[in-house]
Parts: structure tokens; sequence; C-alpha cells
């Protein structure tokens, strides 16, 4: 059963929202976690400072939340064999849709781009088909 949580994912999706916003007003720069993730591997950008910053903010945010005012039990009801796949198969949905969620959703529909809303579309279709058949059918 998925616990449901409306203010902590209005608080989160608005922060998500502000994190985008500010990084396009600062750096002109859309945040999409899989190009940032990108610009930090090798061969290294001009730009990897902001992004390594960025990331950085991204994975300890949520660590200090949980830390400090979480009163949320977080379980992870599947294998880490099921995540390094669900990781794969996302990997490849990234590559092939020239971009992520956080890209196409949260700054390409904001921007009015056809091409990410046929992305989003995709991946929410399948986030929904997914979700059905591993609680429904499998």
């Amino acid at each position: 059963m998925t616990e449901f949580t409306p203010l902590v994912s209005f608080a989160g999706g608005t922060l998500i929202g502000l994190a985008a916003v500010l990084l396009m007003l600062s750096w002109g720069r859309i945040a999409g976690m899989t190009g940032i993730l990108a610009g930090i591997l090798p061969p290294f950008g001009s730009d990897m400072r902001w992004k390594a910053s960025f990331l950085t903010g991204a994975v300890l945010a949520p660590l200090l939340y949980e830390a400090t005012i979480s009163d949320i039990a977080y379980q992870m009801p599947v294998s880490l064999e099921a995540l390094i796949i669900g990781g794969v198969i996302t990997g490849i949905g990234v590559t092939f849709g020239s971009g992520c969620t956080s890209g196409h959703g949260v700054c390409g529909l904001a921007r009015f781009s056809r091409r990410s809303a046929v992305a989003v579309i995709m991946f929410m279709s399948f986030a929904f088909l997914t979700v059905f058949l591993t609680r429904h059918i499998f």
C-alpha cells in the first residue's frame, strides 16, 4: 500500500519547481537531472561546478530532511536486483527519449515544448501500465 502524503508531495514539487526556475534564471540552464549528471562525467565540461553543486544539493536535501523533520517511515518494497534492472531500463528510456522526467516533465512542459509533452505522455502511460501490471497481474 502506498502512503498518501499530499502536503509533503506538494512541498517537494514546489521546491523542485523553484529549483528549476532559479537554475534557469541564474544560469540559463534546464534542470534535467540526466543532463546535469552527464555533465559531471568525463569528458568534463566547463560548467561542471554548478552541476556538481546542483546534484550535491539534490542528494543532501532529502538526507537532511530525513535526519531532522521526517516522520514518514521509508520502505523499499523491492529487491536490490529489481532496483538495478529498473535503473537500467530507465537509463535506456532516458537515452531514447532525449531526456528525463525532470527535464521533460518539469522544464519542458513549462516551456510548452511539444516534444516534452509527447515524452511525458509516453513515460506516464508506461508508468501507469507498470503499476497496474505489478499490483494487479503479477
